[in-house]
């Protein structure tokens, strides 16, 4: 089980059917700031706490608003209910910070991404934290944990998308000349990049244009390449 919180990933939560939830504790506040978000009644009773009991449970200087929920964590998907949602699909290759996760998580949701894969070990569990830095978007962009991530790519070529992967080595990634493709666009590790063999994998390398670069600033967070990366590929002739 995991306790997630903040108000947005709370409520989230709730509205969520695939959730099996155990305890709700929401301060006055909060709970005021999650029904305006959900209208009761909500699929488990609210219990009362104030702060001083959500640090317990929670640990100090966690900025849970006022907000938490004990649930099970979500199941992984199958390849193949990923293949039948429509959009691109996204693919981590062993970023490990649980809060990049969550706001590519949250990016996902904005572009109309079927799926995030992520690898089974190397990648981070489903946190609060996470949730959080989500926004809500852990309970609607579904998460495929998989062993092997070069295997993975391998059956997503199968199934007929193009994998891109984002490397700076790459071509500047242009969203209309992939327009009519089904894209899998593969992100490294915050550190080190996609690794070798995940990197000849692909299909095509692909970069991000930062004419400001200069060798100053020649590289993103992963978070936000994965979104400055959709919303390049959101782009149609």
């Amino acid at each position: 089980m995991v306790w997630l919180y903040g108000t947005h990933a709370v409520a989230a939560a709730l509205a969520n059917p695939a959730r099996r939830l155990r305890r709700l504790l929401l301060t006055e506040e909060a709970e005021g700031e999650v029904a305006a978000q959900l209208r009761q009644p909500w699929p488990v009773a609210p219990e009362r706490a104030d702060r001083a009991r959500m640090e317990q449970l929670l640990g100090r200087n966690i900025v849970h608003q006022g907000a938490a929920l004990l649930a099970d964590p979500l199941a992984s998907p199958s390849l193949q209910q990923v293949l039948e949602r429509p959009g691109p699909v996204l693919v981590l290759d062993q970023v490990t910070d649980p809060r990049n996760v969550g706001a590519i998580l949250r990016c996902a949701a904005a572009f109309g991404v079927a799926a995030v894969i992520t690898q089974d070990r190397n990648s981070p569990e489903e946190t609060g934290a996470l949730a959080k830095a989500a926004s809500g978007a852990l309970e609607t962009v579904p998460v495929l944990r998989a062993v092997n991530i070069a295997r993975t790519l391998v059956a997503l070529r199968a199934a007929g998308l193009w994998v891109v992967g984002l490397d700076a080595s790459g071509a500047p990634l242009s969203g209309p000349a992939l327009a009519q493709r089904r894209v899998a666009l593969v992100l490294g590790s915050e550190g080190e990049g996609m690794r070798r063999l995940t990197r000849e994998t692909c299909d095509e390398l692909s970069g991000i244009a930062m004419p400001g670069g200069g060798g100053r600033m020649d590289s993103l967070n992963v978070s936000a390449a994965a979104a400055v990366a959709l919303y390049e590929m959101a782009r149609r002739p």
